[in-house]
């Protein structure tokens, strides 16, 4: 079994990034959405494409999700798109690898702009990690903060 263990915090106001080391261009629909589990396809700069389920154990941290990822077709994942009642996120991810730590920074689209969050996976959620000056508040344990969550609810509504 897979196991995500990420962290997610809010970009400080005016903050400065470093430049990317690469920029993924990224569009999700979700085909479940309940009591902790989600069912995502994603694609990824319109050449790949991956079926993703995780999982919140009962009583658990959101910040850490049982997590099964495949690639599958990007035709078939465009077809399965249309398939979401659930609505969808598009963003712009920025990869940075600081240290020996890799940061991901989404800048979120349409119902979502102007919501800049950056995430890092981490071998435990105790793991310590030294943090940028731009990065903001933790919001980890936050479920607003959820991709799934932000299809349905978006953050500029």
């Amino acid at each position: 079994m897979g196991v995500e263990i990420e962290r997610r915090f809010l970009l400080r106001e005016g903050a400065t990034l470093p430049d990317s080391d690469r920029v993924l261009h990224m569009r999700q629909a979700y085909l479940v959405n309940s009591e902790g589990l989600s069912v995502r396809i994603r694609v990824i700069n319109d050449t790949k494409a991956f079926l993703t389920i995780k999982r919140i154990t009962p009583g658990g941290n959101i910040a850490v999700r049982d997590e099964f990822e495949y690639e599958i077709p990007v035709d078939d994942a465009l077809q399965m798109m249309r398939f979401s009642a659930l609505g969808s996120v598009k963003k712009q991810r920025h990869v940075f690898k600081i240290g020996e730590v890799t940061w991901e920074v989404d800048f979120f689209e349409d119902e979502n702009e102007g919501l800049i969050m950056a995430e890092v996976e981490l071998p435990s959620f105790d793991t310590p990690v030294d943090l940028p000056e731009w990065i903001g508040r933790e919001v980890s344990d936050d479920p607003a903060y959820l991709s799934s969550n932000l299809a349905i609810h978006p953050y500029t509504s």
